[in-house]
């Protein structure tokens, strides 16, 4: 997989085969994977008794539809993209219009996978040291923090 920014601001990635595709579709995967969503995960962090309530009847609802519309927006945009590229070697664009979107699925699967696997700052990890599971987890939110990055960096400046 190779990914580069395009001329007209947004990114191009190369797919190569079959396992880059499941890394992409990875990401709504990884975002689903805790027991409790990411707005309840929120929502649990708000303590305050007399706030907690409409936390819970207000925010959380919108919380739940904006991020769930992130991933359904990565879902589609990959699988569109194989489809049209028959599941082998092609290209799937980030434009500038749905950079938002990706950049929050992305965060959504990184969050989820921190919350399952507890890694903690990177540069004090050692990949080798982790169990199979847990070190491609790693591998996996470190690929979705170097597309982030690259969405900063070219796209949603």
């Amino acid at each position: 997989m190779k990914i580069m920014p395009t001329l007209e601001g947004g990114l191009r990635i190369d797919l190569e085969d079959d396992g880059d595709w499941k890394v992409l579709l990875g990401i709504p995967h990884d975002a689903l994977s805790c027991d409790e969503s990411l707005g309840r995960r929120m929502g649990s962090l708000i303590t305050d008794e007399e706030v907690a309530p409409d936390w819970e009847e207000y925010i959380i609802p919108d919380l739940e539809e904006a991020f769930q519309g992130e991933l359904s927006h990565v879902a589609t945009a990959v699988a569109a993209a194989r489809v049209e590229c028959g599941g082998g070697a092609g290209p799937l664009w980030i434009t500038r219009d749905d950079a938002d979107k990706w950049y929050g699925a992305l965060n959504q699967a990184r969050l989820a996978l921190e919350e399952i696997h507890h890694f903690g700052p990177g540069e004090n990890l050692n990949p080798a040291a982790l169990p199979p599971d847990s070190r491609n987890a790693f591998l996996r939110s470190q690929f979705y923090c170097a597309v982030q990055s690259l969405l900063l960096e070219y796209v949603m400046r």
